[in-house]
């Protein structure tokens, strides 16, 4: 099991013939699609954005549970690499001002490291890592 796979709940709702997608560990993320599928994708969207604003509020992270028969989604590699940039500054103790500092960068670029909606380079993330005394490291696994 990944560390980012979180399981998801469905629930069809014959009212509006619209299937419900709640992320139990992301409370704040819910969702709806015209099928499993569509719910399935759009969920991901919403724990990312639920993620966003636990980042803008300085929380911790939620670590998914054990899915058991749920099904699962993924959050895409990119995000996962900020989101761990962003524990890593919250281990650490350093604010983002902090980190520009450290790297010589104006602030914004900084935010825009943690912004999980910006396609942010992979090597900017090394970099902040790097300045953390971390390495990113990328694993490749055969699909489930």
């Amino acid at each position: 099991m990944s560390l980012w796979n979180f399981p998801v709940e469905l629930t069809r709702d014959d009212e509006t013939d619209s299937v419900m997608a709640v992320a139990p560990d992301v409370p704040q993320a819910h969702t709806f699609g015209d099928t499993e599928q569509d719910a399935l994708a759009n969920i991901v969207g919403a724990i990312e954005a639920a993620m966003i604003a636990l980042i803008a509020n300085r929380e911790a992270i939620p670590r998914p549970s054990r899915a058991g028969k749920r099904p699962t989604v993924s959050l895409p590699a990119l995000s996962v690499a900020k989101i761990a940039l962003y524990e890593t500054m919250r281990e650490a103790g350093i604010g983002k001002a902090e980190l520009a500092r450290r790297l010589g960068w104006h602030p914004p670029q900084v935010d825009r490291l943690l912004d999980l909606r910006h396609a942010s380079r992979l090597d900017q993330i090394e970099t902040a890592l790097r300045a953390l005394g971390r390495e990113l490291h990328v694993e490749i696994r055969p699909a489930a």
